[in-house]
């Protein structure tokens, strides 16, 4: 896997985040294990192992470059899938408290077997987004909720932002065209308690991606998050 570690060590210097050879064999492992279940499981859609490092493991990772994140953040990931971008970022920074949030049973099955054969510590969660909003222990705990590539803005934020204390932040990451998402998110944004700080835009080996940050300023009220059902058929 030549080709994969220099495509992976070059991805990532470009975000100044420089692999040590520890980290480097846990994203080789990490991507071979991704390769297996994937033919049991439908994972993931990239299944070439040099695209897999730049479209899955340096894209997870663009986050440490554009957000500050302090020593041993708790973070949430959202809707995690095979774990991005929690992971990567669990690899990367071995300090942060990372919580692994996904409703499918069999991708948590996977996310506990990865976790066990890199050798990294993780929280997993069989649930869903709006019923730990709704939890005492989970509400307003984290200091980062972070999701990638989940749902439109204006609904993501229903589901991440009561996760999140104030003072804290959410993460979305999104694709090139987030003007129109943006727009229509701020009214539900901001009765959630958040505030718009920055939406990063920049490019991945020649594909747009965007980073749009949103601080929490204010407790999130005690009506959200609704039903799933209600925050996807009428978002704030």
């Amino acid at each position: 896997m030549e080709a994969f570690e220099k495509i992976l060590t070059d991805g990532m210097n470009k975000f100044d985040i420089e692999l040590n050879e520890i980290q480097l064999a846990k994203f080789k492992a990490y991507c071979q294990l991704l390769l297996e279940w994937n033919r049991k499981f439908n994972l993931t859609a990239i299944k070439e192992p040099n695209e897999i490092a730049i479209k899955h493991f340096v894209d997870s990772c663009t986050i440490l470059h554009y957000v500050n994140i302090k020593q041993n953040a708790k973070i949430i990931d959202v809707g995690t899938g095979a774990g991005f971008p929690g992971i990567p970022l669990k690899i990367i920074r071995d300090d942060i408290e990372i919580t692994l949030l996904d409703s499918l049973s069999k991708r948590i099955v996977f996310l506990n077997e990865a976790a066990e054969q890199l050798g990294i510590s993780v929280s997993t969660i069989h649930g869903r987004a709006e019923d730990l909003g709704r939890n005492e222990s989970y509400r307003q705990s984290f200091d980062i909720a972070v999701s990638r590539a989940v749902a439109p803005l204006n609904v993501l934020s229903e589901y991440c932002i009561p996760l999140v204390r104030k003072g804290g932040k959410f993460i979305s990451m999104k694709g090139p065209n987030v003007q129109e998402e943006t727009d229509a998110a701020r009214k539900g944004v901001k009765i959630l308690g958040g505030r718009f700080n920055n939406i990063v835009q920049f490019r991945i080996n020649g594909n747009g991606r965007s980073i749009v940050i949103i601080d929490k300023v204010s407790d999130t009220p005690f009506t959200y998050p609704r039903h799933g059902s209600k925050i996807s058929k009428k978002p704030l």
